[in-house]
């Protein structure tokens, strides 16, 4: 059979390229047409139409700058569905424009649209779930509580386990190496590891990334290690380094930066459950403007009462949130000492991460989301 995909991140091709594997496992003749990037590609069968890069624009000004691409690309994905009729159309996260190919592909053709990666309308958008009842034939969710959130509004959603989880557990089972190789191989010095991950996306590391290393010099016995996002270069971070050796910036190599750090800085996002899941103690910093004006309407105004998914899936505050007035170096530098010498502290979230843990079950997410599509499909 042959499928349309649509992701527009790098955690989307990351992902969808796992889904794509898990399908071609049920379905030997599987042929893939898709946005997505590298890891997409690497999937036998696969065509690559436009890169993720191209797609990835966050904020209001991001978008306005780039609409006219945005329409092209929008344009582009419509012509190439018609003209390949697909059997089934997989659509990835990325809900501002997969949302509107949904609707175009069921207001114009009979292919079964599924959806992997729920939009996150349980924490704002709500009423986009009328959208979804009408364009999207199957939800699958990586979240446990999506599935009853989507539930309690009259739409039968599955959770297939998170493919996060799937992720980190393959990468310890294969990957043994040890602090010292690490750190040798890397040239790192013998300090204990600050691990930095401040997004994925150019912008996010503008907001993110100088305050986040204005701890640097308060804590001169740790060493701090960017994690370099996939499709950015050296370059997108080292305007804000000026050139200082005792920060080091280290692309592909996320999970081995986590396995082996003593504390993390993350901006909120899938990053916040891959550094639980490494059982590393994080705060999560998260710039957003608006400083005590943004914490104002999120607290009244959003559904949920956390912006990471540490937080959401534990159903408590796990890990401190840093995100708009409260998005300072003080409150970085005083969270780090926090984390450093109050053991109970430490503890007490290492306890929450197992509790995360046991809430997503140990279900090969993209094993199946797959049975789910292929079934269907076979079924008719």
């Amino acid at each position: 059979m042959k499928y349309y995909l649509v992701a527009g991140e790098a955690s989307g091709d990351l992902h969808a390229s796992n889904l794509m594997k898990a399908i071609k496992e049920k379905d030997k003749e599987a042929k893939f047409r898709f946005f997505g990037g590298e890891l997409m590609s690497s999937v036998r069968d696969s065509l690559l139409v436009i890169h993720y890069r191209e797609m990835a624009y966050m904020g209001i000004i991001p978008v306005l700058l780039n609409f006219r691409k945005i329409l092209r690309n929008m344009r582009v994905c419509r012509t190439e569905i018609q003209a390949y009729q697909p059997d089934a159309v997989i659509l990835v996260d990325y809900p501002g424009f997969n949302l509107k190919i949904a609707k175009f592909v069921k207001k114009n053709f009979n292919i079964p649209v599924f959806y992997y990666i729920s939009p996150k309308i349980w924490a704002w958008k709500k009423y986009r779930i009328k959208t979804i009842k009408k364009y999207i034939d199957r939800m699958l969710c990586i979240l446990p509580f999506e599935a009853d959130f989507y539930k309690s509004l009259h739409y039968e959603a599955d959770y297939t386990g998170n493919p996060t989880v799937d992720e980190v557990n393959l990468f310890l089972k294969k990957n043994k190496n040890s602090r010292n190789a690490f750190i040798n191989d890397n040239r790192l010095h013998d300090k204990p590891l600050i691990a930095v991950l401040p997004g994925s996306r150019k912008q996010e590391i503008r907001k993110n990334l100088p305050k986040m290393l204005s701890s640097v010099d308060k804590h001169i016995h740790y060493q701090f290690v960017i994690a370099g996002a996939p499709g950015l270069v050296a370059e997108d971070y080292n305007q804000y380094i000026e050139n200082r050796k005792d920060i080091k910036i280290l692309f592909h190599q996320t999970y081995s930066i986590l396995q082996h750090a003593e504390i993390a800085l993350v901006t909120s996002g899938t990053a916040t459950l891959e550094t639980a899941l490494f059982n590393v103690p994080q705060i999560v910093c998260y710039h957003v403007s608006g400083g005590k004006l943004v914490n104002f309407v999120f607290r009244y105004f959003f559904h949920v009462k956390y912006i990471s998914l540490v937080n959401l899936i534990a159903g408590k505050e796990a890990v401190k949130e840093l995100f708009g007035a409260k998005f300072s170096s003080s409150s970085i530098n005083n969270e780090i000492d926090t984390v450093i010498n109050d053991g109970e502290y430490r503890k007490n979230m290492i306890e929450a991460y197992q509790e995360i843990a046991a809430k997503l079950g140990n279900k090969n997410s993209s094993k199946n989301a797959a049975a789910i599509i292929v079934n269907n499909l076979s079924s008719g």
